[in-house]
């Protein structure tokens, strides 16, 4: 059961925020302060998911199923073991801070969901890290905190790891940066319109 959900919450995870979304945007309060304060969140969020997949690249985006051919530790991946979440995360609470749509309840619920979410799909990737990479993604594990970042980046560097790449980054990244400059836009145009 519980591999089932995981699988299910991993494939379709890219649609989840959308009635999150929808929410925000109907019942939308926004203010300046709101949407300031909001976007510097959701901009800390990008900032994790563009440095984690400028390592880890496309293979972030794949819904056939949990998997990677590296153990990625460098990076973003050197401060938090799950980077691209936690930055979905932050992307969520920043763009429910900017709506100010039934706040503080929805926005709570919103990251309760995304944590339960993210908790499935993680506990089935670590199976898959532990099977594939043994002792050295335990240290890893040990040392590396799930989602709130260490402030010193993990030097045990024993695996193999791909470079650092900024266009591949960045060509993984097209749908979010879209997605986070349309609800940006859609919230600008309906702040701007109620003021």
């Amino acid at each position: 059961m519980a591999k089932s959900l995981a699988g299910k919450l991993f494939k379709y995870r890219s649609y989840t925020p959308i009635p999150f979304l929808i929410v925000m945007i109907i019942f939308q309060k926004a203010e300046l302060t709101s949407m300031v304060f909001g976007f510097i969140i959701l901009i800390a969020g990008e900032f994790f998911r563009f440095w984690g997949v400028s390592y880890a690249g496309s293979e972030t985006r794949t819904t056939a199923g949990v998997g990677g051919t590296y153990l990625v530790v460098s990076g973003a991946f050197a401060h938090v073991r799950n980077p691209l979440y936690l930055g979905n995360m932050l992307i969520y609470l920043g763009v429910g801070i900017m709506s100010m749509a039934l706040f503080p309840y929805l926005q709570i619920i919103a990251l309760l969901f995304f944590y339960f979410q993210y908790d499935q799909i993680i506990k089935a990737e670590e199976e898959f890290l532990h099977a594939k990479f043994g002792s050295a993604y335990a240290d890893y594990k040990k040392n590396v905190p799930r989602l709130l970042p260490r402030l010193t980046p993990y030097k045990k560097q024993t695996t193999e790891q791909p470079p650092y790449n900024f266009k591949a980054g960045l060509k993984s990244e097209i749908r979010t940066l879209q997605a986070i400059l349309s609800i940006t836009i859609i919230l600008l145009i309906l702040f701007w319109v109620k003021h």
